[in-house]
């Protein structure tokens, strides 16, 4: 099969994946043939059946579902097995609490179709619920160089056949969307508009968590990979901290609170693999 192949991982995913697949499903008319792949990873829920209930409504739009039922988790593994199964040439890997719009697949596999080794995503919409702290947070994240140079990648991002050539399997890392993306030089690196909502996770305690383990993650590349670090986007034409603190004091309160508390050795859990929900 030609076309596009769209990975999605799932461990205990029963509250979140519905909305996923309605909105991929929802998408765009895409150029070629697209397979839409569900990995219930070690799942204790009924994830995996919810997943063979989009069977029918796949088939009607034309596209085709597969669902993987591991007994091991790791999203690592979900994702070694997600491709052992694909057939498209586009990979798309997709988060289950992500809800893609319309046009994204469409637009991504329109960008991939190079012959040489080409990585994409769309531009994320980070949605908070109804905490404030973590409102204030996340606007002054925003604001990071992370998020306003060069394509992120995190909870949508994919590549072609040529790009995941790169590396074999992928490794035992915390954070997979960073090696993906550093992969690949900032010039194959291609953002497309259309967007995808990606939840913050809300709460002080859960946000240092996360952060902290985040952080973990790319570290834990710059020691294995440290040839990748060369790829990462250049920091010119950035806004000074103390510019965008006096634009938003509230949200560097709030911002710089999370971050102190990640140095420090309170809220840390022993789960490398440590969720926010």
């Amino acid at each position: 099969m030609t076309g596009t192949s769209i990975l999605i991982p799932a461990h205990n995913e029963a509250g979140y994946l519905p909305a996923c697949l309605q909105a991929v499903l929802a998408s765009d008319p895409a150029q070629g043939p697209v397979e839409v792949i569900v990995i219930a990873n070690g799942c204790t829920d009924n994830t995996a059946v919810i997943a063979q209930g989009f069977e029918e409504q796949t088939l009607l739009k034309g596209w085709r579902l597969k669902v993987l039922d591991l007994t091991e988790g790791g999203k690592l593994n979900a994702w070694n097995a997600g491709e052992a199964a694909a057939e498209g040439d586009v990979l798309i890997y997709l988060d289950a609490d992500v809800n893609i719009s319309p046009p994204l697949v469409g637009q991504i596999a329109k960008a991939l179709a190079a012959e040489a080794p080409r990585y994409a995503s769309g531009r994320p919409n980070v949605t908070v619920q109804d905490d404030a702290l973590t409102r204030h947070y996340t606007r002054f994240w925003l604001t990071t160089p992370f998020m306003t140079h060069g394509v992120p990648g995190f909870g949508v991002f994919a590549m072609n056949r040529a790009g995941r050539r790169r590396w074999g399997h992928w490794p035992d890392i915390i954070s997979d969307d960073t090696f993906a993306r550093l992969n690949f030089r900032p010039e194959e690196r291609l953002s497309v508009s259309a967007e995808y909502d990606w939840p913050m996770i809300e709460g002080f305690a859960r946000l240092v968590q996360v952060r902290r383990r985040q952080d973990i993650g790319v570290a834990e590349i710059e020691e294995r990979y440290p040839e990748l670090l060369v790829n990462d986007d250049p920091k010119d034409n950035v806004v000074p901290v103390w510019k965008r603190a006096l634009r938003d004091p509230v949200a560097f309160v709030a911002f710089a609170a999370v971050r102190i508390a990640i140095k420090l050795p309170i809220l840390r859990s022993s789960n490398r693999w440590v969720r926010g929900r």
